[in-house]
């Protein structure tokens, strides 16, 4: 996806963007203030947005505050002049992905939105739901594993301790990282993030640093790092594992430290940043060959943790679907629904992609269904040959009965059904039991054994 929105009260501007960044190969679309930006966003894919600051109706900030709240995972990149850097610095403390000043140079442009875009990328990997419409912490989850997570952030959220959180792509980690700032002392501070991944060698150090006017070519105004920006809040460093190892030990002085100087700068700056580091990457394996220095994987690894992925927390396959079901619904204004077999389809299947892959089926589902009901027949074929018993993580390798495989599926849908069950009484179990047609003490008995017990 390579469309660009360009939003700018000037019709000059917009048509000097348009052809400059058409003959990069992107699609782009225009348009004159926030109020029509917005318009176009809920009818098109917009994968960047470039917008000025001043204009009618609804400038740049507002703009910005309503593509973050709606449309979380798209980059906004601030156009300002000289006069109003304050302001898009202030607009990058709130969550824009940068800010480039007039005049201002067509490489600096698309070098800014190349990174935009490889940043997107990487955001797709990552699920990020809406604030209002999710479960404890803002994560949508009742797995016991999660639960371990949730008691780590009420614990470190509320220290400065440094974090590091791993787990496949498409587990959750960016909101696992958001969850502790939000409950922490800094978080009515700043939230910076910056994927690593997405930006290339030569360039890190003065996104994490910044830099000074003349530092190198291009350089033509003064600008502050991300972790200048994160002054007093919290600094999220995403796929972290890809930070060039050149780059490690200065990363490591200022964590030590908390000061740096920018590029081409002499004055040292002090800062107080909390961070939190996330990886796909196994970093000791990373250690042991030599690519990620030990001594920075020991002062990143403070208090680890772990998202596994969704194959190893099945009992949160059905409040997800649920989830994606009534959000694709509600954006295509439809009803679909997902039949049982469907469902115990999804709990067969492994994810190798994870909550990011299961989000793409139902869009897909939802979008595509000519009924109002979706069903087997409905599933793509590659999906459902790789969804059998033989591939369900705890069965590979292992010579089970196929008695014992059919206890073990027994056990999962049942938890499945007593949790769906438990929420919709609001967990009165006395409620829930007569529901399911068991005893109080029987229900409780079965909590226990699935570790439901609150």
């Amino acid at each position: 996806m390579k469309r660009i929105l360009v939003v700018d009260d000037e019709l000059n501007m917009r048509l000097v963007l348009k052809a400059m960044l058409g003959k990069e190969g992107y699609e782009v679309a225009t348009a004159s203030d926030g109020l029509e930006a917005l318009d176009i966003l809920k009818n098109s894919n917009i994968a960047v947005i470039v917008t000025d600051l001043k204009m009618p109706r609804l400038d740049g900030m507002g703009l910005l505050e309503k593509v973050i709240k709606n449309y979380p995972s798209t980059p906004v990149i601030i156009i300002t002049a000289h006069g109003t850097i304050d302001t898009a610095v202030d607009a990058l403390k709130k969550g824009a992905f940068d800010y480039i000043t007039k005049p201002f140079e067509q490489d600096d442009l698309k070098n800014t939105i190349n990174k935009a875009f490889r940043t997107r990328i990487l955001n797709d990997d990552e699920v990020i739901f809406s604030p209002g419409e999710t479960d404890r912490y803002d994560i949508i989850s009742c797995s016991a594993g999660m639960d371990k997570i949730f008691d780590t952030i009420s614990k470190a959220a509320p220290t400065a301790a440094t974090i590091l959180i791993t787990g496949e792509t498409g587990t959750g980690k960016e909101l696992v990282a958001g969850a502790i700032h939000r409950n922490s002392p800094r978080r009515n501070s700043p939230f910076i993030k910056i994927n690593c991944a997405a930006i290339s060698e030569n360039l890190i150090e003065s996104e994490l640093f910044g830099y000074e006017r003349g530092a190198f070519t291009g350089a033509v105004s003064r600008k502050p790092g991300r972790f200048e920006l994160a002054h007093k809040g919290t600094l999220f460093l995403d796929e972290a594992g890809d930070i060039p190892i050149e780059m490690q030990a200065k990363l490591l002085r200022v964590i030590q430290d908390q000061e740096f100087e920018r590029v081409g700068g002499l004055r040292t700056i002090k800062v107080d940043v909390r961070l939190i580091a996330a990886t796909n990457k196994d970093l000791l394996q990373e250690v042991k060959e030599g690519r990620f220095r030990d001594d920075l994987y020991y002062r990143l690894n403070v208090i680890p943790i772990h998202v596994s992925p969704l194959r190893e927390r099945k009992e949160d396959i059905e409040p997800l679907t649920d989830y994606f079901v009534d959000k694709f619904n509600k954006k295509l204004n439809k009803s679909i629904k997902i039949d049982s077999q469907t469902r115990y389809m999804f709990l067969d299947y492994i994810w190798p992609g994870n909550i990011r892959e299961l989000e793409n089926l139902i869009e897909r589902l939802v979008l595509m269904a000519t009924g109002d009901t979706v069903t087997l027949e409905d599933i793509p074929p590659g999906l459902k040959s790789r969804g059998v018993a033989t591939s369900i993580p705890g069965f590979e390798g292992q010579k089970k009965s196929f008695k014992e495989i059919i206890k073990n599926k027994t056990g999962e849908i049942e938890r499945q059904i007593i949790v769906k069950v438990l929420k919709e009484c609001n967990w009165n179990v006395t409620k829930a039991a007569m529901q399911l047609g068991l005893s109080r003490r029987g229900l409780h008995l079965k909590m226990t054994k699935y570790n439901l017990r609150k």
